[in-house]
C-alpha cells in the first residue's frame, strides 16, 4: 500500500492555502483552489493515493500541469488541503440524547463513515498534520463530546485519541477487505469456504486445542476468520465502558 505523510512541504505554504490568507494569484479563470482539491479528492477516492500526482490531476481537469502551480505550490501541499477539505465533511450536530457517552460513539461512527467514503486517508500519516480550518473544528467539537465530566485537559484529549486509533484501525481491516474482494473476486467467507478443507486439517485440536475451538466459532459465527464491522462495533463497545469506569473512578465517593 502507497504511504504519504501530511505536513510534507513548506508548512507556511499549506497554512496559506489552507487558510487562505496569501494573495489571490491570477490564472486561468477555470480553475481554483477549490476546484483542484476537489478534483483530487475525486482521484483518490477512486484510484487511491498511489495514483496522485500533479500530472495526474491536471489530466483530470484538462489542463496543462503547469497551470496547477499558479494556485498550489505542489503535491505535498495540496495533500495537506485534501486532508482538511474531507474533514469538513464530519457533522458538527450533537445527538438527541445518551450524554457524554453518546456523543462518543457518535464521534466514531461519524469518522468510520468518513475513511469508508474516503479510504485512501488511511494511506496518509498525519502525525505531522498541518493545522487547517477544519481540521481544528473537527477536533474541537469532538473534545466537545466528554468536556465537562470530570476530566483534565490530557485526559481528554487522551480519551478522544483513543477512541479514534480504534477507529482508524478497524476502518483500515475494513477497507482491506473491500479491497481484497474487489482484486480476487470472492468475498471473504467464499474465500475461507473454499480453504476450509485444508485449513481443518493443519488446525489439529490436540496440538493447538484453543486455536481449533475459538478458530472454529469465531469462523461460524462471522463466515470467515475475521468480520471488520463487528470488531469496530465490539472494540467501540469496550472502549467505551472502559472510559465510563475511568470517569467513575473519577467523581468522589
Amino acid at each position: 500500500m502507497a504511504m504519504e505523510y501530511s505536513g510534507g512541504g513548506d508548512p507556511a505554504r499549506s497554512l496559506a492555502l489552507l487558510w487562505r490568507t496569501g494573495a489571490v494569484r491570477k490564472g486561468r479563470s477555470d480553475l481554483s483552489v477549490d476546484r483542484i482539491v476537489r478534483t483530487a479528492i475525486e482521484l483518490a477516492d477512486a484510484e487511491g493515493i498511489g495514483a496522485l500526482s500533479m500530472r495526474r490531476v491536471a489530466g483530470q481537469l484538462g489542463v496543462g500541469t503547469m497551470s496547477l502551480y499558479t494556485y498550489v505550490p505542489g503535491k505535498a501541499e495540496l495533500l495537506d488541503v485534501m486532508l482538511d477539505t474531507v474533514y469538513g465533511e464530519t457533522p458538527r450536530e450533537e445527538p438527541a440524547g445518551g450524554g457524554w457517552r453518546g456523543r462518543l460513539e457518535q464521534v466514531a461512527r461519524e469518522n468510520w463513515e468518513l475513511y469508508h467514503r474516503h479510504p485512501w486517508m488511511l494511506q496518509v500519516a498525519t502525525g505531522r498534520a498541518v493545522l487547517g480550518p477544519n481540521v481544528i473544528a473537527k477536533y474541537d467539537h469532538e473534545l466537545g463530546a466528554v468536556a465537562g465530566i470530570g476530566l483534565t485537559e490530557v485526559e481528554m484529549d487522551s480519551v478522544l485519541s483513543l477512541v479514534l486509533g480504534h477507529v482508524e484501525g478497524a476502518a483500515r481491516r475494513s477497507v482491506e477487505a473491500a479491497q481484497a474482494e474487489r482484486a480476487s473476486g470472492l468475498t471473504d467467507e467464499q474465500w475461507w469456504q473454499a480453504h476450509a478443507p485444508l485449513f481443518g486439517k493443519l488446525m489439529d485440536p490436540d496440538r493447538f486445542p484453543n486455536a481449533a475451538k475459538v478458530g472454529a466459532a469465531a469462523g461460524e459465527a462471522h463466515g470467515s476468520a475475521q468480520n471488520p464491522a463487528h470488531a469496530f462495533e465490539f472494540g467501540l463497545q469496550r472502549i467505551l465502558d472502559g472510559i465510563e469506569a475511568f470517569v467513575r473512578d473519577r467523581r468522589p465517593q
